[in-house]
């Protein structure tokens, strides 16, 4: 299919960090397409730290989520400014990967002369689809990747690189560096960067689990460091978590990294731990082997690339257990011994037989 007088795209993905990073191949598939074309993101605040830096795109455009608390009155006044800023920018297409109702109004109001997105059917506001242009059908239940590249990829605009990539500036590499530095970690000692904590608690493993594998690794002179949110609950967690152990072998930067610098924790670690949450796909786009736990969902949101390894004990037995419930029971399902069995062969035999981790530190 031909799209002509392509000259300002605008790419909508008003969901989480996660959700974000797994997005960059459509904007490589785009930007291979449109060679000239200006590209913008469309992102929740808090979440645009994903793709700052990226060459792909041109602009980032940020969704203040913290509109929907204002009053009524003000809130219609907040959005209906957005809405005209948006229209303002006369942007040719829209690839809508959201399939929510506020980013099938965004598209249609931005009078984009393609917009782009899957068919959403019978959800949302009645007469929705209407509101799209070019409407994909869905790819079967396929990686979430794949899933994004599809909504463009069924009308000829299609990449071979579907590379996860993450800028890290200079200033984050560096201030972690630091930090290793004042805590006695080099580039002899062997590391883990564990991130044991989720948005949604019931996706964590149990405490007790995570503190056998973290007095393993002191027992390996393995180093760990142990990141988090700045939420509390998370915060409370990992708390839990170390009062169960010695720290000596661990740096805990829980609630205290910026996202670019939880990559370069990450990227100057030799192998990432952890459950399906954002930080694992970060890992994986870096360049880090990551080993992560499953409670449901593997399939859909795997790390993404070579060399990671999924632990999942998903039975399909839900009995009328609620997602929660399904989820936390599944991940009760793993034990520590499998774990570590797995960490220990990709840190010591894998590493040092195959060199596929180059730290950065």
């Amino acid at each position: 299919m031909t799209f002509k007088g392509i000259k300002k795209i605008l790419v909508i993905k008003l969901r989480h960090i996660g959700d974000v990073i797994l997005t960059i191949p459509v904007f490589r598939a785009l930007r291979e397409n449109f060679p000239d074309a200006h590209i913008s993101a469309l992102v929740n605040s808090g979440t645009e730290d994903v793709l700052t830096g990226n060459s792909i795109m041109d602009e980032i455009i940020v969704f203040d989520r913290n509109i929907k608390k204002k009053k009524p009155f003000q809130r219609y006044l907040l959005e209906l400014s957005f809405l005209q800023n948006i229209r303002a920018k006369c942007f040719n297409m829209v690839v809508d990967l959201t399939s929510g109702d506020r980013a099938a109004i965004i598209s249609f109001v931005s009078k984009a002369k393609y917009r782009l997105a899957y068919d959403p059917g019978k959800k949302g506001f009645w007469g929705k689809r209407h509101f799209y242009t070019h409407l994909s059908k869905k790819s079967g239940d396929v990686h979430m990747v794949l899933s994004n590249l599809g909504v463009v990829r069924q009308f000829g605009i299609d990449t071979d690189n579907l590379f996860l990539d993450f800028f890290i500036p200079e200033d984050a590499r560096i201030f972690i560096k630091k930090i290793f530095f004042e805590n006695g970690i080099n580039k002899e000692d062997r590391i883990i960067h564990l991130h044991p904590t989720a948005r949604w608690l019931f996706k964590c493993w149990k405490d007790e689990y995570i503190a056998e594998v973290i007095k393993w690794a002191g027992d390996k002179k393995v180093k760990v460091i142990i990141t988090s949110s700045s939420n509390e609950g998370e915060r409370d967690k990992v708390r839990r978590v170390l009062s169960l152990v010695s720290s000596k072998n661990v740096l805990n930067l829980s609630g205290k990294t910026t996202i670019k610098e939880l990559a370069a924790v990450s990227e100057a670690s030799d192998l990432f731990f952890g459950v399906d949450t954002a930080p694992m796909h970060i890992a994986a786009a870096v360049g880090t082997p990551v080993i992560a736990l499953f409670g449901s969902g593997e399939k859909n949101w795997r790390p993404w690339g070579e060399g990671h390894k999924v632990i999942s004990k998903e039975t399909g037995d839900r009995d009328r257990m609620s997602r929660e419930e399904y989820i936390r029971r599944n991940l009760e399902l793993i034990r520590p011994a499998e774990v570590i069995e797995e960490i220990e062969d990709l840190l010591f035999k894998k590493i040092d037989h195959e060199g596929i981790k180059e730290r950065k530190l």
